[in-house]
């Protein structure tokens, strides 16, 4: 099989046992409550959005990803009353960040709502929301979702960036996992998700992830990482130069063997234990991730053997 259809596979099934648990993506009655968990409503509900609005646009209308992706991007929409909890939430969490950035997945896919756009623009003029101190790597995902949002933009995303694990080059055996997670991050916030293609990713940085990418991958794949091996294929799917053939071949064999049946990637482990059906809260992040990590490299895969693009210079991996 080749390695175009093994990814799309994997997305397939993904896609599809993401779809066969829609419901547990919904918003429950505490979705507006003070003391709600938003890790375990909003947070879920963004990422989903966030890979269905990537997918959508890697994908073409007849394809039958496409139209997964919309259906689910469809129920995503639903789930906020269209937009209308956004300025609920606004109301009641005028300078929490995470409704913005939550938004911001639908309004990449087009799904807007004047009224909350108007409300958080007039409190994203604030000195308090400005001077809000996150972490460089959040930051850069709240000056993204403000773009999406149609907030004027800021010149502060390189001030951002150059803050970050991943712009400081730095030692590659200081790598772990919650450095790995933030440098994932980074990436995806510099190419809008995928969705504005590699050109985000500033040259210097670009190297450096060519040079040491694939060994950190190995090395999580090894230790059954399998929800940030996801995200660094998404991160290699994301580069200018994809990495070398056999680096991709392996490591989405290695995904498609853990894959359960019914389509679930486990965040870690074995992956091996087909009797026990996936619990939602430890499947749905990897599951996403390896929908998203597997339509980029297709496509990137597709493009490049229409084009007979290398990998890598230096006869490294050749298209097939």
């Amino acid at each position: 099989m080749r390695q175009s259809q093994v990814t799309r596979q994997v997305a397939e099934d993904a896609l599809e046992w993401v779809s066969a648990h829609r419901e547990q993506f919904a918003l429950g009655e505490d979705a507006l409550a003070a003391d709600g968990q938003v890790n375990r409503s909003w947070k879920p509900l963004g990422e989903l959005a966030q890979v269905c609005a990537t997918v959508s646009r890697h994908t073409e209308p007849p394809d039958p990803l496409h139209a997964c992706a919309a259906d689910l991007m469809a129920f995503v929409w639903q789930q906020t009353g269209r937009g209308e909890l956004f300025v609920r939430l606004q109301r009641l969490e005028p300078f929490a960040t995470y409704p913005l950035e939550v938004y911001a997945a639908m309004a990449a896919a087009g799904l807007r709502h004047p009224r909350y756009e108007a409300a958080i623009a007039t409190v994203a003029r604030t000195r308090g929301w400005r001077l809000t101190e996150q972490e460089p790597t959040r930051r850069l995902g709240v000056l993204n979702a403000e773009a999406h949002s149609g907030i004027r933009g800021s010149d502060t995303m390189p001030q951002a960036l150059r803050r970050t694990w991943l712009a400081g080059l730095p030692e590659p055996w200081t790598f772990e996992a919650s450095s790995g997670y933030s440098l994932t991050h980074v990436v995806f916030h510099l190419t809008d998700w995928g969705r504005a293609g590699p050109g985000g990713v500033p040259p210097d940085l670009a190297d450096y992830l060519a040079d040491w990418l694939p060994p950190w991958l190995d090395t999580c794949l090894d230790a059954g990482m399998w929800d940030l091996g996801c995200e660094l294929l998404a991160v290699a799917a994301s580069l200018p130069l994809l990495p070398e053939r056999d680096v991709l071949q392996d490591a989405w064999a290695r995904i498609a063997a853990v894959q359960h049946p019914s389509g679930a990637v486990p965040e870690q482990g074995g992956g091996t234990d087909h009797d026990i059906g996936p619990d939602f809260f430890t499947h749905y992040h990897p599951t996403l991730m390896a929908a998203f990590a597997a339509t980029l490299t297709t496509g990137r895969l597709d493009d490049g053997a229409r084009a007979g693009t290398h990998h890598r210079p230096g006869g490294q991996g050749v298209l097939g």
